[in-house]
């Protein structure tokens, strides 16, 4: 029998398998079972309601997608009401995703929606910021401790800081979100690109940029993950470009303790269960007793040449 079960600062997860916000949404109870998910992960709320962005908001690629959805939502009143009284059936723990544009909103939306039935909040940091030109929070060290710092002031639930993969000096971003006062890290969000339409030429998307997700994305965000890791002493949560659960292996061997899985959802909306039982058949087969011992399980003398090439680079 596997332990599946790990820790995420003051959580613990049954297992380290939850969803990427923004590819969850109600009507996959009807699909799957969500009991067995080590987390329930929403789709961003902002301190406003929000149409989203104009149309076209999506490009697909044979192994990506690119999106600029433009966090349409209906505000905290409504995710507290609506969305969180939805999710209180289920077992596992409730996180909500939150964005906003000043430090000040931000505090605000954390102490708007710690109510009962969210049990986490997850800092989506790659918003703008209108205190520092429209420059992305998550891209600037000082304006991604301020902003923890503000969140861990107005509530009391554990904090998730999700990072940017966009950043110069991912690890430098970590360590501020850290001294903020981040239980855990997620990494990370989308990476930023986009398309063209040549024969009109027009952008394909209306925001002309977007959030690149799916498997091309991995290679990247597992080495981010890989440096974060090593560069804080709270846990990590791999995000991107994850499919299977050789993919989810990989990033935990890498460091992250949990993994969230989101392009994915839209092809096979039961995949996170498909990669809980295969983490489980691997860890089977290994005579691996806990899942929580794949983590930063890497070969030490391998990834520190990666990391001084890195260094160097």
């Amino acid at each position: 029998m596997v332990d599946m079960s790990v820790q995420i600062g003051r959580v613990s997860l049954a297992n380290p398998v939850m969803p990427g916000s923004g590819t969850f949404g109600e009507g996959l109870d009807d699909v799957m079972d969500l009991n067995r998910l080590g987390a329930i992960v929403a789709k961003t709320i902002t301190p406003e309601p929000r149409e989203g962005s104009p149309l076209p908001r999506v490009v697909e690629y044979k192994d990506a997608f690119l999106g600029a959805i433009g966090i349409p939502n209906k505000g905290p009143e409504h995710f507290v009401r609506e969305i969180a009284s939805f999710y209180r059936q289920f077992s596992p723990p409730f996180v909500a995703s939150i964005s906003a544009p000043t430090v000040e909103a931000f505090g605000k939306i954390a102490a708007d929606v710690s109510k009962p039935g969210i049990d986490i909040l997850e800092i989506n940091i790659s918003c703008p910021n209108l205190e520092k030109d429209g420059k992305a929070f998550a891209m600037d060290p000082d304006a991604t401790e301020k902003a923890i710092r503000r969140i861990t002031e107005c509530t009391d639930l554990p904090v998730w800081a999700k990072l940017s993969p966009n950043a110069g000096d991912a690890p430098t971003v970590a360590q501020a979100a850290e001294a903020g006062g981040a239980e855990a890290l997620t990494v990370a969000n989308a990476m930023v690109g986009m398309a063209i339409d040549a024969e009109a030429m027009r952008p394909r998307l209306g925001n002309i940029t977007g959030g690149m997700t799916g498997p091309a994305t991995k290679p990247v965000i597992l080495f981010m993950a890989y440096q974060v890791a090593r560069s804080v002493s709270i846990p990590v949560i791999g995000c991107g470009g994850i499919s299977t659960a050789e993919d989810a292996i990989e990033y935990m061997l890498a460091g992250a303790s949990a993994i969230q899985a989101g392009t994915v959802n839209f092809i096979h909306p039961a995949a996170m269960l498909d990669i809980i039982d295969g983490m489980e058949a691997y860890c089977r087969r290994k005579g691996i007793e806990r899942v929580s011992d794949l983590t930063g399980a890497l070969d030490d003398d391998e990834g520190m040449k990666l990391e001084q090439l890195a260094k160097s680079a």
